[in-house]
């Protein structure tokens, strides 16, 4: 398998992983889902859609203010990330079915907000191109100086409260996924980098080999 086809692989599974954690939480939603999702799910409580698609719109839209201040057209990562990530959110919350009860929303959200965190490390790690979101952090830290903490924060509260404005689900939740994401995000890029060196070492090994002999 090439080097190549590894990466995307890593890359399309995690955008997998990380859609399906993103739609546990809104189908767990009582507990409150991260600071861009509240904003997505406001504007399709408000405007129609689907979240996939607001989803879809915003990262096209952050894209393109990256093209008109950058002059560059940034990787195709971004551009997949973007189509990707909001389609395979719709898909999972059609396949999902809705939670009635407490426990239920309990079982969607705890697992979700590590199957999120492990889905950003898993294409995080295939190192193809940084998602709309962080190409706009990106833009930021350059143009201001700023801090990546400052800039993310910044980020991450503005959403939140253009999405708190717009009635989307906010709660002790979104508190938990501001604390603690990171740190599984952290494990899983740890992780994922680690089995695509190996799994590169194992194919550059085969390699020599099949020379050797």
């Amino acid at each position: 398998m090439r080097e190549g086809m590894i990466r995307w692989t890593f890359f399309v599974v995690g955008m997998l992983v990380l859609a399906l954690g993103i739609s546990m939480t809104i189908k767990g939603k009582r507990f409150g889902i991260g600071p861009w999702d509240v904003f997505h799910y406001g504007l399709y409580k408000h405007l129609g859609l689907t979240v996939g698609t607001w989803s879809i719109m915003i990262g096209l839209l952050i894209l393109f203010t990256y093209v008109i201040i950058k002059k560059e057209i940034p990787k195709i990562g971004a551009w997949l990330n973007m189509l990707l990530l909001g389609l395979f959110i719709d898909l999972f919350l059609w396949l999902l079915p809705n939670s009635t009860t407490f426990l239920g929303d309990t079982l969607y959200f705890i697992p979700g907000v590590i199957i999120l965190g492990y889905g950003i490390g898993i294409y995080i790690s295939a190192d193809l191109g940084a998602g709309p979101r962080d190409s706009l952090m990106l833009i930021i830290m350059e143009k201001f100086g700023w801090s990546v903490k400052s800039v993310r924060n910044g980020m991450e509260l503005t959403v939140f409260i253009l999405g708190w404005m717009l009635g989307g689900p906010i709660g002790i939740g979104t508190l938990f996924i501001a604390m603690f994401l990171g740190t599984v995000v952290n494990v899983s890029l740890r992780q994922s980098k680690h089995a695509i060196e190996r799994i590169l070492a194992r194919r550059s090994n085969v390699h020599l080999l099949k020379v050797e002999s």
